[in-house]
C-alpha cells in the first residue's frame, strides 16, 4: 500500500487513527508545563490494557498495509518474525556464552541467506554462466524468483534485533507483539529509515501521546507527500523518458537534463517517504531517527554520507565497518574496510553491477579523500568542493539509474559531448515545460537549508519551517495537501523508487 494511494490517505490512516485514539481508556488533559499544549496520558489505572491494545491494533493494521501489496509473502514475513523472536530470547538468554554465540550466528545467517535467495540467485547465477560459457561448459538454470517487497529493509531491522540483543544495548522482547511490531510497524516497513531496535525498544511499551507530536506528525507527512506529488514525480517524467532513449539519439543536453531531473528526482522522492514515515510515527508516539540532512549541500563525500541516507550508512557502520575493524586498524585494511562496506551497500540496493558500481565509485572516493583529496579540498572555496560533490553524485546517479552497464556508459559519453546524438524529434527542449521549470526551482531551493526561510511550520519543526503565524502556517500545509491530493487524482500509478530494495 502506498502512502500517496486515495485508499491510504482516505481510508486506512483516518480509520486507523480512529480507533488508535478511540477507547475510553485514554482522557484528556491539559499539559501544565504551557499555556496551549495539550497532552494525551494514559489513565495510570489502565496503562497496560491501552499499550497492549494499542500495539496490537498496529500489528494488525501493519499485517493488512503489508499483505495488500506482498500477498502470500507475509507468510514469509510472518514466519521470519517467529523465526527472530525466539532467537532473540535465546541469545538474551545465553549471552556471552557459546550456545548464545552460535545462535546470533545462525540467526544472521539465516536472514542473510533469505535475502540472498530472493534477491541475488538470479544474479549469482547469471554471473557462474558468465564464466561458465567462458569456459565452455553449459549453464545451469537462472531461477525466477519473486522479491519480497521491503525484504532489504526487514531483513536489517532483524539483524539489528538480535545484534542489539545480543551487545546487551537492549533486552529481547519477551512479549511477541512487541517484537514483532518492531520488524512490522508500517510506516518504516517498506522503505525506511532504517531503525536500530535499540532506539525504538523502549518506545514499544510506553508512548506517551501530545497534540504537538500530533500535529507535528501531520506537518511532516504533509511536507513529505507535497516532496513526492509536486516534484520527485514531475522530474520523474523526463528523467525516465531520457533514461529510456536510444544511445545513439542521446545528446550532451539530453544527458544532462535526465541526470539532473534524476538527482532531484531519487532525493525528493526518497526524503519524502522518510518524512512521511517520521510523521506517520510521531503521530502514533514513536520518535523515528532523521534520514536526511541537505545531502547536496555537501563538501565531500564523507559530508554526503552524513546528510544522505543516515540510517544506512550508520547501519553499514555499526554493524559492518566497526566489527571489521574501523579505523583502529592500518590505512590499508581501514581502505579496504571502506570499499568492503561501499561494495556491500551498492549490492545492497541491487542486484546488479550498476549498484555495485555505484558503491565502488563513493567508497573509492572515500578513500581518495583520506588519502589527502580532503585535505586539499578543505583549501579550496566553498564553490568548488560542493562542485566536486555534486560531479561525483551525479555521475554515480547514472550507474544507479540505467539498467545495464552499456546504457550507463552511454548516457556518461553523452554527458562528456561525446554521443552520437542522432535526430530525434524529441530534442531536449521538447521536455523543458513550465511544469518541469517550476518543480526544478522548487526543488533545487528545497534541497537547500534555504527552505528553512520559506517552509510553513513553527519553530519546533526543525529543518521544515521556522515560526510563520499560525494561520499562514495552516493554509500554506492545506495548499500543499490539496495540489498533491489533486496530482494523485490526476497522475497514474507511481511507486517510490526505494520499493524496489
Amino acid at each position: 500500500m502506498l502512502f500517496t494511494e486515495p485508499i491510504f490517505l482516505f481510508v486506512f490512516l483516518p480509520v486507523l487513527l480512529g480507533l488508535y485514539f478511540l477507547p475510553a481508556l485514554v482522557r484528556l488533559k491539559p499539559d501544565p508545563t504551557t499555556r496551549t499544549a495539550v497532552r494525551l496520558k494514559p489513565d495510570p489505572t489502565t496503562r497496560s490494557g491501552s499499550s497492549s491494545y494499542r500495539n496490537w491494533l498496529l500489528l494488525a493494521a501493519s499485517l493488512v498495509f503489508y499483505a495488500r501489496g506482498a500477498g502470500a509473502f507475509t507468510t514469509l514475513i510472518v514466519a521470519s518474525i517467529a523465526v527472530n523472536y525466539a532467537a532473540a530470547l535465546v541469545i538474551d538468554r545465553f549471552r556471552g556464552q557459546p550456545a548464545g554465540r552460535w545462535a546470533l550466528r545462525a540467526t544472521v545467517s539465516l536472514n542473510l541467506l533469505s535475502l540472498g535467495v530472493f534477491k541475488y540467485a538470479g544474479f549469482f547465477t547469471a554471473n557462474v554462466n558468465a564464466v561458465l560459457g567462458a569456459a565452455g561448459v553449459a549453464p545451469v538454470p537462472v531461477p525466477s524468483v519473486l522479491l519480497p517487497i521491503g525484504i532489504s529493509f526487514f531483513t536489517f531491522h532483524s539483524i539489528s534485533y538480535v545484534v542489539d540483543v545480543y551487545r546487551r544495548d537492549a533486552a529481547a522482547q519477551n512479549r511477541p507483539v512487541e517484537a514483532a511490531l518492531y520488524l512490522l510497524l508500517f510506516p518504516q516497513l517498506i522503505a525506511g529509515p532504517i531503525i536500530r531496535y535499540r532506539e525504538i525498544a523502549s518506545q514499544l511499551t510506553a508512548r506517551i501521546h501530545t497534540t504537538a507530536d500530533f500535529a507535528y506528525g501531520v506537518r511532516r507527512f504533509i511536507a513529505g507527500l507535497a516532496k513526492k506529488m509536486l516534484v520527485a514525480n514531475i522530474v520523474a517524467i523526463p528523467a525516465d523518458r531520457i533514461f529510456a532513449m536510444p544511445a545513439a539519439e542521446l545528446t550532451a543536453a539530453h544527458a544532462w537534463l535526465g541526470v539532473s531531473c534524476y538527482t532531484l528526482q531519487i532525493y525528493f522522492d526518497f526524503s519524502g517517504y522518510s518524512d512521511m514515515a517520521i510523521g506517520l510515527g510521531r503521530m502514533f508516539g514513536f520518535r523515528f531517527p532523521e534520514n536526511f540532512r541537505y545531502p547536496y549541500v555537501a563538501t565531500s563525500i564523507q559530508d554526503f554520507w552524513r546528510r544522505w541516507h543516515i540510517s544506512l550508512s550508520a547501519w553499514f557502520r555499526d554493524y559492518v565497518y566497526v566489527p571489521l575493524g574501523g579505523n583502529r586498524v592500518g590505512p590499508h585494511r581501514v581502505y579496504l574496510n571502506l570499499l568492503t562496506v561501499f561494495f556491500l551497500c551498492g549490492l545492497w540496493h541491487g542486484a546488479s553491477w550498476t549498484f555495485v558500481i555505484w558503491g565502488l565509485l563513493h567508497g573509492l572516493f572515500l578513500v581518495l579523500e583520506r588519502l589527502g583529496l580532503a585535505a586539499r579540498l578543505d583549501a579550496a572555496p566553498r564553490a568548488i568542493r560542493h562542485a566536486y560533490v555534486l560531479a561525483v553524485t551525479m555521475g554515480g546517479w547514472v550507474f544507479f539509474r540505467a539498467d545495464t552497464l552499456t546504457g550507463a556508459m552511454a548516457m556518461l559519453r553523452a554527458m562528456a559531448g561525446l554521443g552520437a546524438g542522432e535526430p530525434t524529434v524529441y530534442a531536449a527542449s521538447w521536455y523543458i515545460t513550465p511544469e518541469l521549470l517550476l518543480a526544478g526551482i522548487v526543488g533545487i531551493v528545497a534541497s537547500t537549508p534555504i527552505v528553512r526561510l520559506v517552509a510553513p511550520g513553527p519553530a519546533e519543526a526543525g529543518p521544515y519551517g521556522v515560526r510563520w503565524p499560525q494561520a499562514a502556517a495552516t493554509l500554506g500545509l492545506l495548499l500543499l495537501l490539496v495540489l498533491s491530493v489533486m496530482l494523485i487524482a490526476a497522475r497514474t500509478y507511481n511507486p517510490f523508487i526505494y520499493f524496489r530494495f
